[in-house]
């Protein structure tokens, strides 16, 4: 399970934003995350549960996560399509010569602070 070893990384980055920016104490973040990220989103948010309750400045924030859909790009026929329906394999001209346009990412969009 790597999620708990993403989730130190995400803590590390908002300890050190925090410092940055004289925050004590951070309400909410709001993370972007791929439908194909290789990221499980309730294995995330149980680490999250978990390791957020050892800190002071994450210790009540809650982890909202928005799910970025997975679509894929086909250079022969120009289309886009859904990734996880699909795959690999254009549904429209059935091409294989084809890339990922979005949903592998896996980003801090927002943290809220008072």
């Amino acid at each position: 399970m790597h999620e708990l070893g993403v989730v130190f990384k995400i803590i590390k980055d908002l300890e050190e934003v925090a410092k940055e920016n004289d925050i004590e104490i951070i309400d909410s973040v709001t993370i972007e995350l791929g439908e194909v990220s290789t990221v499980i989103p309730d294995y995330l948010t149980d680490c999250w549960k978990w390791a957020t309750k050892r800190t002071t400045i994450l210790a009540s924030a809650p982890l909202i996560i928005e799910k970025i859909p997975a679509i894929t790009y086909c250079r022969s026929c120009k289309g886009e399509y859904e990734t996880v329906k699909y795959g690999k394999t254009c549904p429209y001209c059935k091409s294989d010569d084809t890339f990922l346009l979005q949903g592998s990412e896996f980003k801090i969009k927002e943290i809220e602070a008072v």
